[in-house]
């Protein structure tokens, strides 16, 4: 029998070194390194030797070409970000805090598929059947034909998957629970996830079963284990959401059969996750019309347009270096903004504390929203109320122009649809209107939008002064 040696692998990023230590080199994360049995993996156990390989054929790149067959869950919102349902022997990873939902979201779209007459499976590794009839009796889902199982040995899985008929889809909840005979490490570590990820996956390419495995994710909000298994698999999913909140966002972060920019919106309830077919109505339902300091941003996330409120508030800081905070957008666009504002339209923030908020909790990624973080910024630090009926959306470049972004009708078209009469976009996107009701105006630059709310604030000065004669 061949001599096996000890390696030692990092748990966050899977890098391998031939001595322990208390930081990665790789990574940076601290106690993070195990000692591990080299030699592991799939045909690596003790005793066995490497096989002699077989003759692949290989084929033209020209031919014949089938598109991937589809299988609908029946859940619109998840059918969405998968880009129109599951394809037939695919693998999915679906990762996201504890306690947001997987496995809700999982059981309910298992319970669709089934009814629908496809045969599913559902393995559990972390509860027991009991613990997961209880689930969907509380869903109203007890009556839906959906094969449980509990269990954690990867060989026993798959052993009983070819022993029953070929279901159409398998979920895994969670990979981190499994293990495998073939790696001599505890489950969770990074060799018995990478070899039941492969094991599983290999599973679904040659039976064409569909098979999505849950991953628990880490401090940083990324899945843990070795990104190699995010490589591995067909799609990425992250279920996001706040614990607070009561909605929740599917996103895809890849997609080998659709787009990695759809998003799908359900909101929690008592009886499980509802679909929410129109976001935006759900993101501005709660917004102040009157409070300075708040644009409505007219966004797109894949193929839907969604609207959704921006808050800012500037106030006077008493510290050497104010503070910038930021939620649900990137820190770093935001120093850009006031950057762009001081450099090129002579606002100063450089004694003022800058707090930014995407109200509801959406995470916005699209650089169209430039224009609206601004508007929010300048309307915060002037003490002027935007307009209630106007929507913003535009990128800044570094020297104070206005770009144009892509489908600024669709915005648009969103927009009107909510009651919304006047938008401000780049100048360049050559849109003269919305629609019968809605009014565009373009910005060709930042300084531009500065006056208007400039101008608007002292309209309101003029009003408020003229009241105040009145009432004496």
């Amino acid at each position: 029998m061949a001599k096996r040696t000890l390696r030692f692998v990092c748990q966050a990023c899977g890098a391998v070194t031939g001595k322990w230590g208390g930081k990665c080199e790789s990574c940076g994360e601290w106690n993070s390194i195990v000692e591990e049995m080299d030699g592991g993996g799939i045909g690596g156990g003790p005793g066995r030797k490497p096989r002699r390989g077989r003759v692949v054929p290989l084929m033209p790149l020209a031919g014949a070409t089938d598109s991937a067959p589809r299988i609908r869950s029946g859940i619109d919102e998840f059918d969405r970000v998968t880009g129109g349902g599951f394809v037939r022997g695919s693998a999915l990873l679906v990762g996201g805090d504890p306690g947001i939902g997987k496995s809700t979201l999982l059981i309910q779209v298992a319970a669709a598929l089934a009814r629908s007459g496809q045969p599913v499976v559902y393995v559990s590794g972390e509860e027991a059947v009991a613990q997961v009839r209880l689930r969907a009796e509380r869903l109203g889902l007890a009556d839906a034909p959906v094969q449980l199982a509990a269990e954690t040995s990867v060989e026993d899985i798959l052993t009983t998957l070819e022993a029953v008929e070929r279901p159409a889809l398998v979920i895994i909840d969670s990979i981190q629970t499994l293990w495998t005979e073939m790696v001599e490490s505890a489950p969770g570590t990074v060799a018995q996830v990478r070899t039941a990820a492969q094991m599983l996956i290999r599973h679904a390419k040659e039976t064409g079963t569909t098979v999505v495995l849950v991953g628990h994710v880490t401090k940083d909000g990324t899945i843990a284990g070795p990104r190699v298994v995010e490589h591995m698999v067909d799609a990425v999913l992250y279920f996001e959401g706040d614990g607070a909140r009561h909605f929740r966002v599917l996103r895809a972060v890849k997609n080998r059969f659709g787009a990695t920019d759809e998003i799908g919106v359900f909101e929690m309830t008592g009886k499980g996750l509802r679909e929410v077919a129109n976001p935006s109505e759900l993101f501005l339902g709660e917004r102040n019309r009157a409070s300075p300091g708040a644009a409505v941003f007219a966004g797109l996330e894949g193929t839907r347009p969604v609207l959704v409120e921006i808050q800012a508030l500037v106030a006077p800081s008493s510290l050497g270096t104010p503070r910038r905070a930021v939620v649900g957008w990137d820190g770093n666009r935001l120093s850009m903004i006031l950057a762009v504002l001081e450099a090129h339209c002579g606002v100063r923030f450089g004694q003022h504390d800058v707090y930014l908020n995407i109200a509801g909790g959406l995470r916005i990624q699209e650089p169209a929203g430039d224009l609206a973080v601004a508007a929010a910024l300048v309307s915060s630090l002037a003490g002027v109320a935007l307009g209630a009926d106007c929507v913003y959306f535009g990128e800044v470049s570094l020297s104070g122009s206005v770009r144009p972004v892509a489908q600024a009708q669709l915005r648009l078209k969103e927009a009107e649809k909510l009651g919304f009469a006047r938008a401000f976009g780049p100048l360049a996107t050559g849109i003269e209107a919305g629609g019968p009701a809605m009014r565009f105006e373009g910005v060709e630059q930042l300084g531009e939008l500065v006056a208007r709310i400039a101008a608007a604030g002292r309209k309101q000065d003029e009003h408020g002064e003229e009241a105040r004669r009145i009432r004496r």
